[in-house]
């Protein structure tokens, strides 16, 4: 396949990974981990899949400082410049900024595929085909463009689209109506019954072009901070630079920042068997089960009347559980997590407590 030199990918790969503790680290969190078990980490798999279409000069990874070591080790073919550090997590819509106006002055013809680093891709045939042609529409309209994916479930986790499907081009993209990020379980429903509402997949296609001048409109205070460095890309004096830059800069998302305020904004809708795999309820649904619908993962373990329940332990240690349904048990060398699996958030409480307690367990 013949790849574009105007096309570049910008892997987002600064997230901590707090819901898939005590597994997901600070040191190490979960797009460096192969949670999966299939021989590669997520952040591995995303490049993989990226540099089918993009050339691998032209993959660009935005990361922590403690995590540019781990990026270098487990992408090996990444080039230094490539590697985008930054010195503190300010959300998604300063690590976009950085990476577009770091490209603006090596490319300002390049269309850009932002993709987090951590996403479960199970058709990779055609999440490839969706995202050529989301390509050819960014370049062709002009517009932002991002991928609704097909709903299987009222996930509450996610953030929907709305879509007017009365208004959709030859393309076959369609406009948004809205954004929703999260919500209850019986607005889920009602978004599934509607059939206008799509999981929001968080991969944006746009040119560089199209991306700045939405910054402009919308973000103009970190279009001032980011443009600022047009002279100290690419130099030595880039490191310098960020770090006085992001002690400046708000931290806001990029669908808060911009792409719910915009109207330039299509919508491509495809099913490619995604998940985000933010919790241990998500990967839960994507293992292979057991006959009473368990997912386990350990070496040495005896269970009687167990359900529904997923249980993870790296060690060699006799593990014994019984009379549980519906159960959550991860063991590290450090941390023993045993709580109901029903409800990610009462997790995320639950460990947000425990850390405060004690951080040196993050």
């Amino acid at each position: 396949m013949t790849k574009n030199k105007n096309h570049y990918c910008i892997i987002m790969a600064g997230g901590a990974g707090v819901r898939f503790w005590p597994l997901s680290r600070d040191k190490r969190p979960k797009q460096f981990l192969d949670i999966l078990g299939v021989g590669k980490t997520f952040i591995q798999q995303t490049f993989e899949r990226f540099e089918k279409i993009i050339p691998k000069e032209n993959i660009l990874v935005v990361i922590g400082e403690s995590h540019v070591n781990l990026v270098k080790e487990q992408l090996p073919d990444i080039i230094d410049e490539n590697i985008l550090v930054e010195p503190v997590r300010r959300n998604t819509a300063p690590c976009i900024a950085y990476a577009t106006y770091k490209l603006l002055t090596k490319n300002p013809d390049a269309t850009v595929v932002v993709s987090p680093s951590d996403h479960l891709i199970l058709d990779e045939t055609t999440f490839i085909n969706t995202i050529q042609k989301c390509l050819t529409i960014a370049e062709q309209k002009k517009t932002m463009v991002t991928i609704g994916v097909k709903p299987t479930r009222p996930e509450t986790g996610y953030g929907y689209i709305q879509v007017n499907r009365k208004e959709s081009d030859k393309s076959g993209a369609f406009k948004v109506k809205t954004f929703t990020e999260k919500p209850n379980i019986e607005m889920a429903k009602v978004f599934i019954e509607s059939g206008e509402f799509f999981w929001n997949s968080g991969i944006f296609i746009w040119s560089l072009d199209t991306i700045k001048n939405s910054f402009n409109k919308y973000l103009p205070d970190i279009a001032e901070l980011l443009s600022a460095g047009a002279d100290v890309y690419y130099t030595s004096k880039e490191k310098d630079f960020i770090t006085k830059a992001y002690s400046e800069c708000r931290a806001i998302s990029i669908d808060f920042g911009i792409m719910e305020k915009a109207d330039n904004v299509d919508v491509v809708c495809a099913d490619f068997g995604w998940s985000d795999l933010g919790t241990w309820a998500s990967l839960f649904l994507h293992k292979a089960k057991d006959e009473s619908k368990n997912v386990i993962d350990a070496k040495n373990i005896f269970i009687e009347n167990v359900k529904k329940s997923l249980i993870k332990v790296n060690s060699n240690k006799l593990v014994v559980v019984k009379d549980i349904d519906n159960y959550l048990i991860v063991d590290t060398d450090d941390v023993l997590l045993i709580c109901p699996k029903t409800n990610d958030n009462d997790i995320k409480k639950l460990v947000d407590e425990a850390l405060l307690k004690n951080r040196r367990y993050f």
